[in-house]
């Protein structure tokens, strides 16, 4: 039964420079929140180009800040190319500010980057600690390989501010899978603020419908935002042209984020494969990994989270550059039994990967690799929560309903 919140106000900050991942991440947290707690006010402040594609439940809603892109080389460069990057990461600091000292939220949550894109957001942690905000960093349970996370955070003093700011930190993840800041050197007082909170449960959304929803066996095939997976999807399609008895049906998802150009060979290659449909986007993917045989994905961490919460037989095929994350989640999940993983190199040969599509429908779902999924970390933020704004000021008054 949903409890009470009188006006108590969530603010997020999902920077979303490549693909979906951290504004998907954010909506799943704010929609279980309010769905815990009636009076709760979410608002996310997001760059992603197609932060409006999404459906949001009642009083969850979001702030759009000129989008900024990721390249292939790990550089950033302004969506807009008659506006330098130097003046949209003014509007889009400006922006942030502006809106927290309008929206004056109880807590702040900020997704994966500390201070936010080039530091966006420093300004606005410091107003919002000075005023008794909670502060709060949220951390995928794998940020990047030690030595290139240690990298990144030496050269702009990441670690001693997060300390300085910070209330908490979210990993979402468990203890026992990974540590995201393993091999750095982390301040004693910094660990104790950290909290595994545990994978973040997802769920069908209700009274919504996929159009692309289907009755039949079929292999999903995903590539998340879609910037960096068309190999991947190459991959699978060159194998179904190389095996003839590959006839098992798949349902293959580019992505938003695909560039036009790729995104044209693939609809028209994948039209002369029978048993191939692909799609460009769909804004109910939990509904699609829910109705599949079996998931083919890159394995980015929303991604991972629904091949547990919907419990599929999967095979990731992880991006290995610019970040390793991916890498290193596939690796670690293949060791504790949970999906398969081939390297890119594997995917690219057609034998292997007919083969491991052909073996995937049979394949045990994650629940019988004999590893606990840890798939608690919604209800921990939400108890979380509610014991913060329990404990804030009286006129947060909590009444039972």
């Amino acid at each position: 039964m949903a409890r009470r919140l009188e006006d108590a106000r969530i603010l997020m900050y999902s920077h979303d420079t490549f693909g979906l991942g951290h504004l998907r991440r954010c909506r799943a947290i704010a929609h279980a929140l309010v769905e815990d707690y009636r009076g709760l006010n979410i608002l996310i402040i997001s760059g992603a180009t197609i932060a409006g594609a999404f459906d949001y439940r009642a009083r969850v809603d979001f702030v759009k800040i000129p989008s900024v892109i990721k390249l292939r080389n790990g550089e950033y460069t302004s969506l807009a190319s008659h506006i330098d990057l130097h003046e949209t990461l003014k509007m889009r600091e400006s922006s942030i500010r502006h809106t927290a000292e309008t929206f004056q939220p109880d807590i702040f949550i900020v997704d994966k980057e500390p201070m936010g894109l080039k530091g966006e957001v420093e300004d606005t942690l410091a107003y919002l600690k000075a005023r008794g905000t909670v502060l709060v960093l949220g951390l995928r349970e794998i940020m990047d390989a030690p030595h290139l996370l240690d990298a990144e955070w030496k050269r702009n003093g990441i670690m001693q501010k997060i300390d300085q700011y910070y209330d908490s930190v979210w990993v979402y993840g468990p203890p026992d899978f990974y540590d995201p800041l393993m091999g750095l050197d982390v301040p004693a007082s910094l660990r104790r603020k950290m909290d595994f909170v545990g994978f973040l449960q997802r769920s069908v959304s209700k009274g919504k419908s996929s159009i692309n929803a289907r009755k039949d066996n079929y292999l999903l095939v995903t590539t998340g935002g879609g910037g960096d997976g068309s190999d991947l999807v190459h991959d699978v399609m060159n194998a179904y042209e190389a095996d003839p008895t590959l006839t098992q049906k798949a349902l293959v998802v580019l992505g938003p984020y695909m560039p036009a150009a790729e995104r044209a060979k693939l609809v028209q290659k994948g039209e002369a494969i029978p048993y191939i449909e692909v799609i460009e986007f769909d804004n109910h993917m939990e509904e699609l990994i829910d109705g599949a045989t079996g998931v083919v994905a890159m394995g980015g961490y929303n991604t991972y989270c629904e091949i547990l919460s919907f419990d599929k037989p999967a095979l990731i095929v992880p991006r290995v550059k610019p970040r390793e994350e991916q890498l290193l989640r596939a690796q670690r999940a293949s060791a504790l039994g949970l999906v398969d993983m081939l390297l890119p190199e594997q995917s690219a040969d057609p034998t292997i990967m007919s083969e491991a599509l052909k073996r995937l429908p049979s394949r045990l779902p994650p629940s019988k690799s004999g590893s606990n999924m840890h798939l608690e970390g919604l209800d921990h933020i939400s108890q979380t929560v509610g014991r913060w704004i329990d404990g804030r000021a009286s006129h947060l008054s909590l009444v039972a309903e």
